[in-house]
């Protein structure tokens, strides 16, 4: 496996362009199963994840054409297979994505539990319970998801006992195509969401509500094709913040917007980061010669994000005074704490939820190993700002979520390399 080798030092000083957002381009990719007319997708980001469901879909029979360096058209005339086998889903959760698409247009899918990031559980009874209730039959066997809707996917009030993500967007594309109205109770309220909302509409769907805890969504009998959009990553936007913060940096990024963000700029506006609106993105530096510590909570959306409390610890083990982190969204994201402290971090764990972070004067680099997707991002941050070389192992989570990582970085003077395996 390929390592990422980090001398770290060096401020950050330039323009980084950021990406189309992961978590909004694999729904909207799904949106494509719904119409049997040609679908264009633009600022669709280079990541292993988008070509696993790239390949996905495929598999289906979908048709994929790559239109040029972020641009997709994905057209369904017909699919061929109702399946999405477990070599392929594995590799990501967003894989469950396919079945609410598949079951509202095809009446029938067979959808290998998913696998992807182990940070918790995340189970996907929810989308199960949802479907069920708009009519489906549903049966878990040999870890596969069996679902069928013959007659077809009816309207229904469904209520999340808690905000999940993935399973209001798989509700809300089963739900376009569906009879009557289906009512999405303490929905997600994600930037995603609503992306996901604009682009069903463009294509004809009615949904209301999108940004807000209840969606109302008013079946019709098919779809048409559209050009959207994938909006910015507001993660690598979050990310690329801390990085101008924690190397003592000055970065404009282009092409994303802080108002993504509400809860996370107020926290580092706390920690003395100041963030600028200019024209079409964001300008960072930091406010004084030190970040000061500050306490973290992640919540759903408007909330802190869970996506961004690795980043931010980073950056609370080199900020004066003391920090504490709680992790409300998984119980096992505190995974990047282990290899933080291997570079000389002062980071406690208490009760698997709460972490206690003393700021130090410096970090050292160190041999340390990604776990995820953002607590990988973590450590290419902490090693950024350590005294010496940092080699980060199991490099292929960051190629899952952050785009043209290394060149992003050394355009901006990081002293960044990805060392091919041997």
């Amino acid at each position: 496996m390929d390592t990422i080798r980090i001398v770290g030092g060096k401020p950050l000083q330039g323009t980084i362009k950021i990406s189309g957002a992961k978590n909004a381009a694999l729904p909207l990719m799904t949106v494509g199963i719904l119409t049997d007319k040609p679908f264009v997708l633009r600022n669709v980001p280079k990541l292993a994840d988008i070509k696993s469901m790239i390949g996905l879909m495929q598999e289906m029979g979908v048709e994929v054409e790559q239109l040029d360096s972020d641009g997709l058209c994905i057209q369904a005339t017909k699919i061929t297979s109702t399946t999405a086998p477990y070599d392929i889903v594995r590799k990501m959760r967003a894989s469950i994505l396919v079945l609410g698409p598949l079951l509202s247009r095809c009446g029938q899918a067979k959808v290998s539990l998913p696998g992807g990031c182990v940070i918790g559980q995340r189970p996907v009874d929810l989308h199960i319970k949802g479907l069920q209730e708009m009519g489906a039959k549903i049966e878990l066997e040999d870890g596969y998801i069996i679902a069928s809707a013959p007659d077809g996917l009816h309207g229904a009030d469904i209520s999340f006992p808690v905000v999940t993500v993935t399973g209001t967007e798989n509700l809300m594309m089963a739900a376009a195509l569906a009879d009557g109205e289906t009512k999405l109770i303490n929905a997600a309220k994600e930037p995603e969401i609503v992306d996901l909302a604009n682009c069903l509409n463009s294509m004809g769907a009615k949904i209301s509500g999108a940004g807000t805890d209840t969606i109302t969504i008013i079946g019709v009998e098919s779809l048409s094709g559209t050009e959207h959009s994938v909006l910015p990553d507001r993660i690598e936007t979050g990310s690329y913040i801390v990085a101008a913060a924690i190397t003592n940096g000055e970065l404009t990024l282009k092409g994303t917007s802080i108002d993504l963000l509400p809860s996370f700029k107020g926290i580092m506006e706390q920690a003395g980061v100041t963030m600028t609106s200019v024209n079409g993105g964001i300008h960072v530096k930091r406010s004084n010669d030190h970040t000061r510590g500050i306490d973290i909570t992640t919540d759903p959306y408007p909330g802190y994000p869970t996506d961004i409390q690795a980043q931010a610890m980073a950056l609370m083990a080199l900020s004066e005074g003391t920090s504490v982190v709680t992790e409300n969204i998984f119980e096992n994201r505190f995974m990047h704490v282990p290899e933080l402290c291997r570079m000389g971090a002062d980071i406690k764990i208490h009760s698997n939820t709460t972490a206690i972070v003393k700021g130090v004067d410096s970090l050292l680099g160190a041999p340390v190993m990604a776990t995820d997707i953002r607590a990988s991002m973590s450590l290419v941050l902490a090693g950024l700002a350590a005294e010496g070389e940092t080699n980060i192992s199991r490099v292929y989570h960051l190629d899952r979520g952050y785009a043209d990582l290394e060149d992003k970085l050394q355009a901006c003077g990081a002293e960044i390399e990805r060392l091919p395996s041997n």
